[in-house]
């Protein structure tokens, strides 16, 4: 089974990936396939798990190519605090694409943080949709990370060395 992270970006996905690489019946990656165009950009190995926030807006095309066999993770995070984190990278990444090409220029007077929550809002609201018909879903929040990462783990019959997973929970990685 395949199972996919998604999530706006700054709310632990690259965390969740760490913790997931310590499971031996799946393998796991963290934006493995963003470089990719055409279908090699969705054509992910059995038994991977992805997080990758661009999948957001690709939603079209993953459910054309996974549909509902797929299990979905539905990773959060407090909007205001992950919307705090998205401006201080007002300038690169998915912010400046969301400013410069979904928004086509926002107005400069419109602050980081106002562009940031309007783009939170849109992810979360796609994800939403997407996930209305889905019968595998699982809810995650990093506000409870380790206990739904357990849930999580128990959902999706992992096997592997969950005490070093959970200590990955522990590390802030790419944070901002």
């Amino acid at each position: 089974m395949n199972i996919f992270v998604l999530n706006s970006g700054r709310c632990g996905s690259t965390t969740w990936i760490r913790a997931c690489e310590h499971m031996h019946n799946y393998t796991a990656g963290h934006e493995s396939r963003a470089h990719l165009v055409g279908p090699a950009r969705l054509t992910y190995p059995e038994n991977h798990i992805e997080a990758d926030n661009r999948l957001s807006w690709l939603l079209g095309r993953l459910d054309a190519t996974y549909g509902k066999q797929a299990l979905y993770v539905h990773l959060r995070r407090d909007p205001e605090t992950t919307a705090q984190s998205f401006a201080r990278r007002h300038d690169f990444g998915i912010m400046k694409a969301y400013r410069e090409g979904i928004l086509i220029g926002a107005d400069p007077q419109v602050s980081s943080l106002t562009l940031a929550r309007d783009y939170l809002e849109t992810v979360e609201h796609n994800i939403a949709l997407f996930l209305r018909d889905k019968p595998h879903v699982v809810e995650a929040r990093l506000e409870y990370l380790e206990e739904d990462f357990l849930h999580f783990w128990s959902v999706i019959g992992a096997e592997g060395d969950l005490d070093a997973a959970l200590a990955e929970l522990r590390i802030l990685h790419n944070s901002s």
